[in-house]
């Protein structure tokens, strides 16, 4: 598994080089199509056989799923729910071979899991066997309908992005098949965790709150938000990070700082239509400063607003998992005015409807460290 796109089938990387150009990395693509070449007799001998065990999409309880922008306390909040033994969530062999979870991926388990890295590129978060995942690098594997695929071949980076995360530019079949491919992936993770209800995160559902709810109506959310401030900054390191590691074309020409701007609000707005028609017994609003400052409480609070059960059974498993994070280390940025002007004059909406502040003011949270005034023009400049 020299990279992601190694558990792709061939029709989705077929489309995605189709749009984007084959690989300046030849070595990394002649392996990424060795690999997908030779599981595909493997790939769709499961595909048949699984067909007829998989639950329908009815016959399952409706997921919940944990919203937010990346870097506002997601992973964190996922990490500790799951302690609780009663979810079903994404571990890390059903992203990286989506396709083969019932074949390939027990034969496989060992060695990928060898092969995992000890934490993510993007922060000191350990990566384990048993870590819960968001399932999009799962669903950049069977759909050519993914921003990881603007990060795979940034050559047509904007255009991979907006179509990932918006549909930008996709057909009513692109759609309908995105859609397709991700219901078959949730009816694979049901069986393989054991008919537990799935917990999914994965930011890119923060934009899609309407059409989650059209195809699992019964579905309850949890949004949780930080300082627009602390996520621009964080997400610079997010994007040069992932790009450095993961890019298979050069990314000099990618602009960070206003794929960041413009993603956020463009992904806050579409949420902000949608949820108005949510129920709060549907959704339940959660601060991350709440979930940093207290996350026993925070998580209780999510319990009870969505009449989930179980809290109090999980309640020591929750505790000792959190004793276990505690000298967690997080990423330490410091923020610039440059950077501080840049999210004010496009992020500022956010910033008075959620009632944040700069950082450094009075009120204002931040974590301090060391980020360039200059800020982040692009990505190869950056790396």
């Amino acid at each position: 598994m020299a990279h992601p796109l190694c558990g792709a089938n061939l029709a989705t990387l077929a489309t995605v080089v189709g749009r984007s150009g084959l690989p300046d990395k030849i070595g990394d693509g002649a392996l990424i199509a060795l690999a997908s070449a030779g599981r595909w007799p493997f790939s769709t001998a499961e595909k048949l056989a699984m067909e007829s065990r998989l639950p329908a999409v009815e016959d399952m309880p409706a997921p919940v799923f944990i919203l937010g922008h990346w870097r506002s306390g997601t992973t964190h909040l996922y990490n500790i729910m799951c302690q609780s033994g009663a979810w079903g969530f994404v571990p890390p062999v059903a992203t990286g071979l989506p396709w083969d979870l019932f074949g390939l991926a027990k034969a496989f388990n060992p060695l990928l899991e060898r092969a995992l890295p000890e934490h993510r590129y993007i922060d000191n978060i350990p990566v384990r066997p048993d870590s819960p995942q968001e399932d999009e690098i799962a669903i950049a594997n069977m759909s050519d309908v993914s921003f990881y695929h603007g990060i795979y071949f940034p050559r047509a980076f904007a255009e991979n992005v907006q179509r990932g995360l918006f549909f930008d530019g996709c057909s009513t079949a692109d759609i309908r098949g995105w859609r397709k491919q991700f219901t078959y992936f949730l009816r694979k993770l049901y069986l393989h965790q054991g008919e537990r209800p799935l917990l999914i995160k994965n930011p890119v559902y923060t934009g899609r709150l309407a059409m989650l709810r059209e195809m699992y109506p019964g579905a309850k959310f949890v949004h949780i938000h930080r300082n627009p401030y602390d996520v621009f900054i964080s997400m610079r390191n997010f994007y040069t990070k992932l790009l450095k590691e993961l890019a298979l074309q050069s990314y000099d020409h990618v602009d960070i700082d206003e794929t960041v701007l413009s993603v956020y609000d463009r992904m806050m707005r579409a949420y902000e239509s949608d949820v108005q028609s949510v129920s709060s017994e549907q959704l339940v609003e959660l601060r991350y400063d709440e979930l940093d400052a207290n996350p026993l409480q925070a998580v209780e609070k999510i319990y009870g607003a969505l009449g989930l059960p179980g809290f109090e059974d999980s309640r020591g498993a929750f505790e000792r998992y959190l004793a276990s994070v505690k000298s967690f280390e997080k990423n330490k940025f410091d923020y610039s005015d440059v950077a501080a002007a840049k999210v004010e004059a496009r992020l500022g909406h956010w910033i008075e409807k959620w009632n944040y502040q700069r950082p450094g003011r009075e009120g204002g949270q931040h974590d301090k460290g060391e980020e360039s005034d200059e800020g982040t023009r692009d990505a190869g400049t950056a790396a």
